[in-house]
């Protein structure tokens, strides 16, 4: 799934874009004063922040109209014109902040979740490679790769980037979820089943763990408690229903999709 985490806790649907806040790269246009531009900066990130990616749009390109060499405001415009649905703009975006600040890893990240969202796989994998050469433990870069690998169907490296990012960030939940997905596709159900139980006592409300013990009891037959399972799941979200959604956007592998649409259609395991 692409989890989109900035840095002020803003969540989305699908992988680790990170927001960056303000004072990062903020640089003062001359005729403007500094706290004028610091509130158009805040104003954007709220908006960001909130959702409002239609006036957060307008906000930063104002902003950038300004202070036209600020990387983090480029970078944070790019996350905004993602959403937005226009990967292409984003990809310019997040470069641009790396030519004004090429130390800086974020961009980097952000920019391959968005060659990610058109199927760009060796340029994403190369982001996320050039992260993990700086800086071996980030899980974002970690999980986000272990996701490209299994969009091209190597679901044993997947595995394992996903293992490395659990425990480089301890309580990655989705992680952990992805590791023992990619488990239950490599015909490993034991460990795939313990991982999902665990996930579940931790968080009780996951509906993706529960959505893939929902397939995976079904699996070994175990129907009224894949069930039950599934209650849960279906009720804390509904596009587990979705065969597409749980393909490309959540990124399952095919053996669990495959079975949680079986029991949803109610055939014998």
């Amino acid at each position: 799934m692409i989890t989109i985490l900035f840095k002020r806790s803003w969540n989305f649907i699908t992988r680790m874009v990170s927001l960056l806040a303000l004072g990062f790269f903020l640089l003062n246009p001359i005729g403007v004063s500094s706290s004028d531009v610091e509130t158009l900066f805040n104003q954007a990130l709220v908006a960001s922040e909130d959702g409002d990616f239609a006036s957060a749009l307008l906000l930063w390109n104002q902003f950038l109209e300004l202070s036209p060499k600020d990387a983090a405001a480029f970078s944070n415009r790019g996350n905004v014109r993602l959403v937005l649905g226009d990967p292409n703009g984003a990809i310019l975006d997040q470069t641009k902040a790396i030519e004004l600040k090429p130390s800086e890893l974020d961009p980097y990240l952000n920019r391959g979740i968005a060659e990610e969202a058109l199927q760009d796989w060796r340029s994403a994998a190369k982001d996320y490679d050039l992260i993990l050469e700086r800086d071996p433990d980030n899980a974002s870069a970690l999980y986000n790769l272990g996701n490209v690998f299994g969009s091209q169907g190597d679901w044993m490296k997947a595995e394992s980037l996903f293992t490395r990012a659990n425990f480089a960030r301890p309580g990655f939940a989705m992680a952990r979820a992805s590791k023992a997905l990619c488990d239950y596709q490599l015909e490993d159900l034991d460990q795939a089943e313990s991982d999902l139980r665990s996930l579940i006592r931790r968080f009780p409300m996951m509906a993706d763990a529960r959505a893939g013990l929902s397939a995976l009891l079904w699996r070994k037959g175990f129907i009224g408690e894949a069930e039950s399972n599934w209650a849960a799941a279906s009720g804390l979200d509904s596009r587990y229903r979705d065969r597409d959604w749980l393909l490309n956007i959540r990124r399952w592998p095919p053996r669990p999709t495959s079975d949680l649409m079986s029991f949803l259609a109610l055939e014998s395991p």
